[in-house]
Parts: C-alpha cells; sequence; structure tokens
C-alpha cells in the first residue's frame, strides 16, 4: 500500500475594518500647508518607509509561507506514516470479515497511538452488514467524512509496473467548525476494512499565529525603523539645503556679505562653494555699480549746484532784457524773448534735478500739517491762474495731516500736465475712501476709466471738521478731456525723461515733472496711476493717507528743515 495524496486546504476569512471620519476644512488646510513646507523632508520619509515596508512584508510574508509549508508538512508526513504503519500493524490480524467489536478493539489500538487522533474503520461483519467502529462518535463518522475524500479511498486503480497497489492513501485538510483538521484515509487491501484517521491542527495554527504576529511586529518596527532613519537621512540632506536657503533669503534681501560655510567634498559641498563663488561675484559688481551710481548722483548734485550760481546772474540780466523788451530793436526782440525763456526753462530743469538727487540720496523730508484739502487744492489752482480752466468737486472740511508744499507741487504737476497735454474743462475730485482694499483690488481702486462721482461710489465718506487718525485714505482725481494716453505710453508716464513721441524729442518741460510728483506720492506713503476714461481723457489718481504722522515720526530722526524745492515747479512730462 502506497500512499499519493490529494487534499485542499480551507481558507480562512477575516473582516476589514473600513472608517470615514470627517474633518473640519481649517484641519485639513493646516495639514496640507505643512505637508506643503515639508515636502522634501515627507518624500524621503515616505521613500524610505515605502522600501522598509516592502522589504520586511516581502520577507516576513516568505518566511511565514516556508515556516507554514514546513510545519504543516511535518505534522502530516507524521499522521500519515503512523496512521499508514497503525492500520498495517493493527488490521493484519483481523478476520476477513470481522465483528464490529474486533473493528472497535482495532481502531482503539490504532488511536492509542503518539499522533493522537481520531480513528474510524468501516468493514462487513459476517452477516455481510457494515460496521462502524469510531473513536469519537462527535467528531468522526461515516457522515462526517467528505464524500470526495470516499471516493478517493474506495477507487480500484489498475495495477501494473509502475502501480503496485490497487488502493492508495488519501488526505485532506479541511475545517471543522473553526478548527483545522487533517483528514486521511486507505482501504486494506485484500478485502479488509478501510480506515479513516481525522487529526486536529489547532496546535500548528496557532503556532503560525504567533509566528504571523512575531513577523507583524516585526515589520512594524521595521517601518518606525526606517521612519527614523529616514528623518535622520533627511535632517543631514536637507540641513545644508536650509542653510543655502536661508541664505539665498538674506541675500536677497540686500545682505551681500553672506556666505556658507563648506565642509566635505560632496555635491552639496560643491553647491555651497558655488554659491559663496557668485554671491562673491555678485557683491563685487553691486559695489562697483552702486559706486558708479554714486558717483552719478554726486555729480548731477554737484552740477546742478555749480548751475545755481550762474543760472542766478544769468537770470537777473533776463529780467533787465525782459523788462527792457519793449525798447528794443524789432530785429532783436525775438532773440531776447528765447532767451529769457529759455532761462527760465534751464533754471526749473535744474531745481528739478536738485530735487531728484535729494529723492534718489534719501534726504527729502516731510514737514507736516493739517491741510484742509479743498483748500490747498483751490489755492494752487488760483496761484497758477488756472480757475477759468479747472472744475472743481471738493467739500471743505476733508482734513488730512500732509506736507502742504509737496501737495501743491503734486497737484501743479497733475494740473499743469493735464491743461498742456490734455483738453479742457479738467475736473478735479477730491474723495475719502476706506484704507481697507476690496476684494480683488486696491482700497479705493475705481474701475479704470471710472468717473470722480462712482469712483466715489456715489455717497463718499467724508470726514467733516478735523482728521481721523488712519481714517483711510484720500483719493484726488484729476482728469481732462483730451485724446488720452496711448496704451503704450501708460507704463511709462512717470519714467523720467520720458518723450511719448520720439519725433517730438523737444518740449517746454524737462521730462521730471510726473516723476518728481510720483516721489512726493511716495514718501507720503501713496501713489499715483494713470488710466483712460472711457468716454476720451486721461484720468490721473492720486492716493495719499489721510494721516501720515508715522512717516513723520521717521523722518524726526533727520533734517525736518530742509525744502528741497520750490511750489508748483515742473508740470512739463509730454505725453
Amino acid at each position: 500500500m502506497t500512499a499519493a495524496a490529494t487534499g485542499g486546504d480551507g481558507a480562512g476569512e477575516g473582516n476589514q475594518r473600513t472608517g470615514d471620519g470627517g474633518r473640519p476644512v481649517r484641519l485639513l488646510r493646516r495639514v496640507a500647508g505643512l505637508l506643503r513646507l515639508t515636502s522634501l523632508r515627507l518624500r524621503l520619509v515616505v521613500v524610505f518607509a515605502l522600501v522598509a515596508l516592502t522589504a520586511a512584508v516581502s520577507a516576513s510574508g516568505i518566511a511565514y509561507w516556508l515556516n507554514r509549508n514546513t510545519v504543516l508538512d511535518r505534522t502530516q508526513n507524521a499522521a500519515l506514516q503512523d496512521f499508514r504503519k497503525a492500520l498495517e500493524d493493527n488490521t493484519r490480524s483481523l478476520p476477513l470479515r470481522p465483528r464490529c467489536a474486533e473493528l472497535q478493539d482495532a481502531a482503539r489500538q490504532m488511536a492509542s497511538g503518539p499522533q493522537n487522533y481520531t480513528v474510524l474503520l468501516i468493514g462487513e461483519d459476517r452477516a455481510g452488514k457494515e460496521c462502524a467502529a469510531t473513536t469519537n462518535k462527535d467528531l468522526l463518522t461515516p457522515s462526517t467524512v467528505p464524500q470526495s475524500l470516499r471516493n478517493a479511498v474506495d477507487q480500484v486503480r489498475p495495477v501494473d509496473e509502475n502501480n503496485h497497489d490497487a488502493h492508495h492513501l488519501y488526505w485532506q485538510r479541511n475545517e471543522v467548525g473553526d478548527v483545522p483538521y487533517l483528514i486521511a484515509g486507505a482501504k486494506v487491501t485484500g478485502g479488509g476494512p478501510t480506515g479513516y484517521m481525522m487529526k486536529s491542527l489547532a496546535t500548528e495554527r496557532q503556532d503560525l499565529s504567533s509566528l504571523g504576529w512575531s513577523l507583524g511586529i516585526a515589520t512594524a518596527l521595521a517601518l518606525v525603523g526606517s521612519a527614523l532613519l529616514a528623518q535622520a537621512a533627511a535632517t543631514t540632506v536637507l540641513r545644508p539645503v536650509q542653510r543655502l536657503g536661508y541664505a539665498a533669503r538674506q541675500l536677497g534681501e540686500g545682505r551681500l556679505d553672506t556666505r556658507l560655510r563648506v565642509t566635505g567634498t560632496d555635491e552639496l559641498a560643491d553647491l555651497s562653494r558655488t554659491f559663496n563663488r557668485t554671491a562673491e561675484r555678485l557683491q563685487q559688481r553691486v559695489e562697483e555699480l552702486s559706486g558708479r551710481e554714486a558717483a552719478s548722483r554726486r555729480f548731477v548734485a554737484d552740477m546742478s549746484h555749480e548751475l545755481r550760481t550762474p543760472l542766478t546772474a544769468i537770470t537777473a540780466v533776463t529780467e533787465v532784457l525782459e523788462e527792457e523788451a519793449d525798447s528794443l530793436d524789432p530785429m532783436i526782440a525775438p532773440a531776447v524773448q528765447l532767451v529769457v525763456s529759455e532761462t527760465r526753462r534751464l533754471n526749473d530743469l535744474v531745481e528739478n534735478l536738485m530735487e531728484v538727487t535729494r529723492f534718489d540720496a534719501g534726504t527729502a523730508r516731510l514737514v507736516l500739517d493739517d491741510v484742509d484739502v479743498a483748500d490747498q487744492v483751490t489755492a494752487c489752482i488760483d496761484a497758477r491762474a488756472w480757475l477759468d480752466a479747472v472744475e472743481l468737486d471738493a467739500d471743505r472740511g476733508i482734513v488730512a495731516l500732509l506736507d502742504p508744499r509737496r501737495l501743491d507741487v503734486i497737484l501743479a504737476n497733475l494740473i499743469g500736465n493735464a491743461l498742456k497735454h490734455g483738453g479742457s474743462p479738467v475736473r478735479v475730485s477730491v474723495r475719502t475712501e476706506p484704507a481697507e482694499p476690496a476684494a480683488g483690488a486696491p482700497a479705493g481702486e475705481a474701475p479704470e476709466g471710472a468717473t470722480a462721482e462712482s469712483a466715489a461710489g456715489g455717497d463718499p465718506a467724508r470726514v467733516e471738521g478735523e482728521r481721523e487718525p488712519g481714517g483711510g485714505q484720500l483719493v484726488i482725481r484729476v482728469r481732462d478731456h483730451g485724446p488720452g494716453i496711448p496704451e503704450e505710453v501708460l507704463p511709462h508716464v512717470f519714467d523720467r525723461f520720458y518723450k511719448a513721441s520720439a519725433s517730438r524729442p523737444r518740449s517746454e518741460g524737462s521730462g521730471l515733472g510726473l516723476s518728481i510728483a510720483q516721489e512726493n506720492a511716495h514718501i507720503h506713503g501713496g501713489r499715483i496711476s494713470a488710466s483712460n476714461h472711457p468716454e476720451g481723457g486721461a484720468v490721473f489718481t492720486l492716493r495719499l493717507p489721510m494721516d501720515t504722522s508715522q512717516p513723520a515720526d521717521e523722518d524726526e530722526r533727520g533734517d525736518r528743515g530742509e525744502r528741497p524745492a520750490d511750489a508748483g515747479q515742473g508740470a512739463e512730462d509730454g505725453r
């Protein structure tokens, strides 16, 4: 009797729990922000963890599978060999048709072996009735034996040179309840009884379960260890990168003497050396350019200062010539008038250049005072005899803390530029608006081309009587009715010496008026913007804080007595 095996393992089933818990949107955003801030570190940790997890799971799975097969095969082979030998030894002395009692005694003898399995013997007694002798009626009976196993055991195989026995030993692994069992059966050749055995594999399952838990714990420890290792590696790798980022930010903020300490010979060390060389060359280049710029500023300032003395004398002479113009020869009068006008233009240019050099050198200071804006605009227009050409829309009582002289310079440039290059009438509107920016636009920013009334919202906020510190911003709009500003010129209207038309390189102005106006707005903490009105004409919008006391407090550390330019200079920026 030889053993040939056909078997099947029962598959266990596990339950998987899934949970779905909500998280506040704010918390998710914070987590997403943290993930973005540490994305490189997170990627390194995740990669290390995935590699470690894959390796640990693969090794644990292979180890578990090999140990499982080894444990089951060892137990199975030992039980099958013992069953085959016990079946041969205990049925050899039985008669061809044994009594049930004899089968029961043989079954008990087989079950008393070291393997501790249950035995079922099935045979025919002398009366021809089937007799089933079992050592455990609750576990192993003819009805509990799988039909597939019984069919295999009862099958008669042809005997030849390759098969010496008509019956073979067959086995299966099944679960009865929650307990795994090895069930085997064989038929004694020569008409003997059929024997079945059933051995519990609960001990082996418990051993394999303990092994699985041990491998799972080892995998978890490997995962934690890989995460710690990844954190250490990421720190080692990212620390030079973080230092490089910090140094780059320092360099971007103007600290050109920033350098990195270089250690090692790896790629990061080479990157640090490259950064240091780049920073050194940049510092040299910036120092060179700064020196040239400072020399240029000194030259312009010195030139403007030196020109003032001869210009003063020339201006006095031209004033005398202008007074005597009526008594001069008619052939000489046009030349005298040209000299007078060009002298005045040269004097304005020198004054403007001196003002520009003060802004570039950072020596321009504010002399603040409470200013009634409507009175200031009226005084500016009246001083230049523009009352007939300018429409003013301003309520009295709008008071702001400003430098009145610099505000007059801004207004003179904007209104004079509108009168010279735009079309009458020129409309000047004064409003106050909240300082907080609206969604998607700066505070008080009206759509391009909007009228002063629509920009004020139809019901503008007013500051009546006295100034409220930090209470919003002052908005002054100057609109003309001319052809407007070409779109390609709009970005350059505040550039120094910019001319809108190359065919008109010479004009009565110096090309510095709007630039000086913008600088005066900036020193107040405000700005000037230019746009075109949908109905025609250009619109210049001046925005100043209602309270500029903070810049004034800072300027108190400097020379507040300097008055760099005369009011009303330079409304000559051409369009």
